[in-house]
């Protein structure tokens, strides 16, 4: 399938777009997958060239992060190695298990992370204390967390974000650097499994990841500058958009109904 030089540069404007997002708050992928849909390829390509285009925007942030001495990956290598190895388990078992019972709990957990980050006082510039140790948290969120993105995917920068802050007391703007290293991880390993299986579409992968790489880029800078003032409101709001839009995707046709319904009712 060929792709005309318009159609890639809309889908290098929205992956500017969705990695500028991604790199403060997370949630990229709730606007480059139905981008890629809308493009004609398939569901399973458009997971498989979301992840492309994601690794690069992700990489992008964490370097720029490290740079600037926010994070320093080298003293994650545990965390690193558990992500990885929970990514690729949860990327194999996907395609044996139905993770319905996932798409149902999901969006009541988004919100919960929203409502931490809209009323937590210590979501905030300023470092809180520490939960657990840095050890047992590579083996729970680190490869919990790792095994939900290779199995499911939406928030899975929101969940690193609260796990940083709520268990090892870290600052918004220090949990966005170091989440940024994890998405990372967890990114490659998929899009690992996805090479493999020939499901990259790589045309608009690469355009979209030049796309990804400058708008994560502009983010992690802006994160840097502005800090919890701009990171605490965009991932409370990126967690309920997700939350909505998977609502939308599981129970559209209900309330669509229900709402038919109620009209009918009154006419």
């Amino acid at each position: 399938m060929e792709f005309g030089v318009d159609l890639l540069m809309i889908m290098f404007a929205v992956a500017l777009i969705a990695g500028f997002v991604d790199s403060i708050a997370g949630g990229g992928g709730l606007i480059c997958i139905p981008a890629l849909l809308w493009a004609g390829i398939t569901p399973t390509q458009a997971l498989a060239t979301n992840k492309l285009q994601s690794s690069c925007g992700s990489f992008s942030a964490a370097l720029n992060f490290a740079r600037r001495g926010l994070v320093n990956p080298r003293e994650m290598g545990l965390a690193i190695i558990l992500t990885l190895l929970g990514s690729i388990l949860g990327t194999t078992l996907i395609q044996m298990l139905d993770p319905g019972l996932l798409m149902t709990l999901l969006p009541g957990l988004l919100i919960a992370i929203a409502l931490y980050f809209l009323f937590s006082p210590r979501a905030s510039d300023i470092d809180a204390q520490q939960k657990i140790g840095k050890t047992l948290f590579a083996f729970t969120a680190g490869f919990g967390i790792g095994f939900y993105d290779g199995f499911f995917g939406p928030g899975t920068g929101s969940f690193f974000s609260i796990a940083f802050v709520a268990l090892l007391g870290y600052n918004l703007t220090k949990a966005t650097a170091h989440t940024k290293v994890l998405n990372f991880t967890a990114n490659v390993a998929s899009l690992a499994t996805f090479i493999v299986g020939g499901e990259v579409v790589w045309e608009i992968g690469l355009a979209m990841a030049v796309g990804q790489v400058i708008g994560a880029t502009l983010g992690s800078h802006m994160v840097m500058k502005v800090g919890a003032r701009l990171v605490r409101p965009l991932l409370v709001f990126v967690s309920i958009a997700i939350s909505i839009k998977l609502i939308i995707d599981q129970y559209g046709d209900q309330i669509g109904a229900s709402f038919r319904a109620v009209g009918l009712a009154f006419c």
